[in-house]
């Protein structure tokens, strides 16, 4: 019985993202398993010079070992008085590089967006999280080694005008993203069944620059994760500038994100 458990447990880190690579600022090369179904609720904001914040609501799904695709729609007062529906985005992510053995891999995907959003322009920062209307294509590859997991990811932007706003003249229209990210499973010590509660912490660094105008930033973003019976998933974290010429409404901002999962629902 010891070593079927044993067995299943290398099979599912094989197939799926192994707790430690759930980052909570960025996405793993890792997919989550195949026919199940993710819904996320979440909260970003900021407390300076006044309480703004964001909520957003998230699919997620596993269509193949290979391929999982999202589907946001947010709302917030970021950009306007009152908050309001921001508009939506599509996410898709393809692994093309899965390398495994005992209790570490390597991963690499291909990833997209696309963003339709409503709101005035204000910020430098393109952003299609609510703020900018937009594509997105990029790389990511992640390392697992056990207890650490090891990720970085790079990205172009391409805004567009949105719905009710055109980009202002001087702003930029081309970005270009990276990301840094370390994720590190304190409990359990040893595993013996997927109810065990899980306690993982990151630490994720995330850039961003308009090349040709000077603006960019660098964020620490440190997060607190715990997973409950494999299914249940509460992220805690909070992104602050280490350098930042930009601006942008991902200034000093919380993070707290509730996350449910429904494995083969087909």
């Amino acid at each position: 019985m010891k070593h079927l458990l044993v067995l299943l447990l290398i099979w599912i880190s094989a197939a799926t993202a192994s707790a430690q690579e759930l980052y909570v600022n960025t996405e793993p090369a890792s997919n989550m398993a195949t026919n199940s179904l993710g819904i996320r609720v979440e909260n970003q904001g900021y407390f300076k010079p006044d309480f703004r914040n964001r909520s957003t609501l998230e699919l997620m799904y596993g269509a193949s070992k290979n391929l999982m695709v999202h589907g946001s729609l947010y709302e917030s007062n970021f950009n306007t008085n009152n908050s309001h529906f921001e508009g939506g985005s599509v996410y898709a992510k393809y692994r093309f590089l899965s390398v495994d053995s005992v209790q570490r891999h390597f991963r690499g995907a291909f990833f997209a967006k696309v963003s339709a959003i409503n709101n005035p322009i204000i910020n430098q920062e393109i952003s299609l999280e609510g703020d900018n209307s937009g594509v997105q294509g990029g790389v990511v590859f992640t390392q697992l080694l056990h207890k650490l997991a090891l990720s970085g990811s790079a990205s172009y932007i391409r805004g567009f005008n949105n719905s009710r706003d055109q980009i202002p003249d001087g702003y930029a229209r081309n970005a270009a993203a990276w990301s840094l990210s370390a994720g590190y499973l304190l409990f359990p010590k040893n595993y013996t069944n997927y109810k065990q509660t899980n306690l993982n912490l990151y630490f994720e660094l995330l850039g961003k620059a308009n090349p040709g105008y000077g603006q960019g930033y660098v964020d620490a973003a440190p997060a607190v994760q715990l997973i409950f019976n494999s299914q249940l998933r509460l992220d805690f974290s909070y992104r602050t500038p280490l350098w930042n010429d930009m601006t942008r409404n991902s200034k000093n901002m919380y993070l707290v994100r509730i996350e449910y999962n429904i494995f083969n629902i087909f």
